[in-house]
C-alpha cells in the first residue's frame, strides 16, 4: 500500500508501508547461517576465563598468605609488661556475649558462656538452682543430710517437730 504526503516544498514523495512478500524465496539447503553464532568459541572462551578466574584467585591467595607470614615474622615478641588475655577482660560483672562472660558454679566449675546465646546463663543458673532444691548433687542423696533436705522431708520435719 502506497501512501503520498506532501513535504511543503511541491514534491510528492511515496512511501511504501508494506512489508515486500518474500514468501517465494526458499532455499532447503541452508537451514541457518553459520556465520551467526559460534557456539564453541563462546564455550572455549568461557571456559578459558574460568580458569583463568581460579588461577588468579589461588596466586593472590598464595601471595596475601606469603606476606602475612613475612609481617608475623617481623612482629616484635610482647614485652614484659604486657598484659595477658585473663588481664585485658573488662572488670565485672561483664556483659553477656563480651569476652570472658561465663558463669562459675558452686561447685567450683566455670562455665563459658562467651559465645552462647543469651538465655544460656538463666539455664544454667536454673539447673543449679533445681539440684540444689532437690538434693541432686553427686555426693548427695535424696534423703535427707545436714545441708540439704527435699523439700517433702522438710515439711514432715516441720509439722513433726
Amino acid at each position: 500500500m502506497a501512501r503520498t504526503t506532501h513535504n511543503g516544498d511541491g514534491h510528492k514523495h511515496v512511501h511504501m508501508t508494506e512489508t515486500p512478500d518474500v514468501s517465494h524465496i526458499k532455499n532447503l539447503d541452508v537451514t541457518h547461517e553459520a556465520s551467526d553464532v559460534n557456539i564453541a568459541g563462546i564455550a572455549k572462551f568461557v571456559m578459558g576465563l574460568t580458569a583463568l578466574g581460579v588461577v588468579v584467585f589461588v596466586l593472590m591467595w598464595g601471595m596475601f598468605r606469603f606476606l602475612y607470614a613475612q609481617e608475623t615474622e617481623k612482629e616484635p615478641p610482647a614485652g614484659p609488661m604486657a598484659m595477658t588475655e585473663q588481664e585485658r577482660l573488662p572488670p565485672e560483672p561483664r556483659l553477656q556475649a563480651a569476652r570472658g562472660f561465663g558463669v562459675k558454679l558452686e561447685n567450683g566449675n566455670w562455665v563459658d558462656l562467651e559465645k552462647r546465646e543469651p538465655e544460656a546463663e538463666y539455664r544454667v543458673l536454673r539447673e543449679q538452682w533445681d539440684r540444689r532444691l532437690n538434693c541432686q548433687s553427686k555426693a548427695e542423696t535424696a534423703a535427707a543430710t545436714a545441708d540439704c533436705m527435699t523439700i517433702e522431708v522438710a515439711m514432715e520435719k516441720l509439722l513433726q517437730g
